[in-house]
């Protein structure tokens, strides 16, 4: 008999890899919630995860604990996925703390579980260190959580990394007596040697080594000339620094030298005014740029100098190869008082979310503005996943061609916008709603649009009519941005037209483009 070979069969829709299950259980509003598998539940915690940062209807132990959990599950069962999340995590998904609590509790996984399939512990602790002082702190997570006793693949890998990021500028940037592990102690616990291939980094460990156990006679490496470089501005006497800073090579003697803003204000023993900051601009960093526009005012840096602040961090090029997310834009625009940093703020977040799809035809984007999506995304943050989520939101709508952009909590309405204009501003327009009635919101507003985006953390109450997506005919794609990383789901996923996404990121972009066009979405390391 035949069974599917008939003329009323159908290819498949494009599916999407963050799968449910079948099993449903209660959101924490109540509401219908939809179990997802372990690796989906993973993925979307992971890219929302701070690691040990509470959430609206979390502890942060809690969540620590289910996302230990996951790892080591999933470590044993899924090793090459699971070092391919967590490589994809440190780097395109650009989430530090997380990648590097992960690979620790990898490795103690599969070492508790006599695992030797897979990626090995090593590459996969290596994988995840991509800054100087990385491997300092994920030593500084293993002792604390698991003793000193630290097994052979993680000082393997940590000594693979130490050999690619140790350097003279990285040293004078982090290895700092606030450390607990300074670069001689990782050195020392690990026994890296020089790299082959790097004929000056055997000096350079020597001295690393001087200086945390012999800080009052540690010499630079005479051919070393950063470091060199610092020295000599360390032996100029305190009186005459402020005049180095304001003569007409000051600039480029703190860079040679690896002065960083951090470290100039100690240097100076002074404040820093607006000729120290003029000096030391020059050399700093996009984001150390943004995160100091406040700072900028304060000390009455000259409209010159803030012309040359407002170009580089607007930079396209620049922004791209920072990687950071468009609520770090949102955070400097609250945070800097002058209006003289909007236009380039505007123009930065835009550049940062360069990369959402403009949507052909008519889409439907709600935006959560319950009481949970207010809780900060990380207690050093005073930036809450409501703006976040509606930060994205009215960037999907302003590049869509058609977009009827509404915020939703108890009640819900719609959002005015203009094409083309700013982000920023729009922002101001919505509101705090309340509850979490996700299913009403997509009913009332549902008007044979093309698609639906829901941008939420899923914690959907209870409704009548089902799961959230019920008000939308079955070949009406629904898409939902997760941002909060919770078990329960507000409706089925992985299936044909109804698609869960977690992360801001490049990968999370592409897969509409890819589910529309037919073809089914991965992981976004798998290529």
């Amino acid at each position: 008999m035949t069974r599917y070979n008939t003329r009323a069969a159908r290819a498949a829709g494009p599916t999407s890899p963050v799968l449910t299950t079948g099993q449903t259980v209660r959101t924490h509003q109540g509401g219908r919630g939809h179990v997802r598998d372990a690796r989906s539940e993973l993925f979307l915690l992971s890219v929302a995860n701070f690691v040990s940062q509470q959430t609206f209807y979390e502890s942060a132990g809690t969540r620590d604990d289910r996302f230990t959990a996951l790892v080591h599950q999933l470590a044993v069962e899924d090793p090459a996925w699971t070092a391919g999340l967590l490589g994809w995590l440190r780097g395109d998904g650009n989430m530090r703390t997380a990648a590097l609590v992960g690979a620790a509790e990898y490795v103690r996984a599969r070492l508790a579980a006599g695992a030797e399939d897979g990626p090995s512990n090593r590459q996969v602790v290596a994988s995840v260190l991509l800054r100087p002082d990385e491997p300092g702190e994920l030593l500084a997570y293993w002792t604390a959580t698991h003793g000193r006793a630290v097994p052979k693949p993680v000082k393997r890998g940590l000594a693979d990394a130490v050999q690619r990021l140790y350097s003279g500028k990285a040293l004078l940037k982090y290895d700092t007596a606030s450390k607990g592990y300074r670069f001689g102690d990782v050195l020392n616990l690990v026994h890296a040697s020089p790299d082959p291939a790097k004929p000056w980094q055997g000096e350079l460990f020597r001295y690393a080594l001087d200086r945390r156990h012999h800080p009052d006679t540690a010499l630079p490496p005479a051919s070393n000339r950063t470091l060199t470089a610092h020295a000599a501005l360390m032996a100029i006497p305190v009186t005459e620094r402020r005049d180095v800073v304001t003569a007409p090579d000051g600039a480029s003697r703190l860079a040679a030298a690896g002065m960083t803003w951090e470290s100039l204000a100690g240097w100076l023993q002074g404040p820093m005014d607006a000729a120290a900051w003029g000096a030391v601009i020059p050399s700093m960093g996009a984001m150390a740029l943004v995160r100091n526009l406040r700072n900028f005012d304060e000390a009455g840096v000259s409209d010159t100098v803030a012309a040359q602040v407002a170009a580089k961090i607007s930079d396209p090029e620049v922004v791209a190869k920072s990687r950071q997310f468009p609520f770090r834009y949102l955070a400097a625009y609250q945070h800097a008082p002058s209006l003289r940093w909007a236009y380039p703020l505007e123009q930065a977040l835009r550049h940062s979310l360069g990369n959402v799809p403009a949507l052909a035809g008519r889409t439907l984007i709600l935006v959560d503005r319950s009481g949970s999506m207010w809780s900060p995304l990380s207690d050093r943050s005073q930036l809450n996943r409501a703006d976040a989520a509606a930060i994205f939101g009215t960037a999907m709508a302003i590049r869509a061609r058609a977009a009827d952009l509404v915020e939703f909590g108890t009640s819900s309405a719609p959002v005015k916008y203009r094409k083309g204009e700013s982000v920023l501003n729009v922002l101001k327009r919505f509101g705090d709603l309340g509850g979490t009635n996700t299913a009403e919101a997509v009913r009332k507003h549902y008007r044979n649009h093309d698609r639906v985006l829901i941008v939420t953390d899923e914690q959907a109450a209870w409704s009548h009519h089902g799961d959230v997506a019920s008000g939308v005919p079955a070949n009406v794609p629904v898409y939902t941005w997760n941002l909060a990383g919770y078990r329960a789901g507000h409706a089925p996923s992985g299936k044909a037209g109804r698609h869960v996404f977690g992360g801001l990121t490049d990968s999370a972009f592409r897969m509409v483009q890819l589910l529309e066009s037919g073809r089914d979405a991965h992981w976004p390391w798998v290529r």
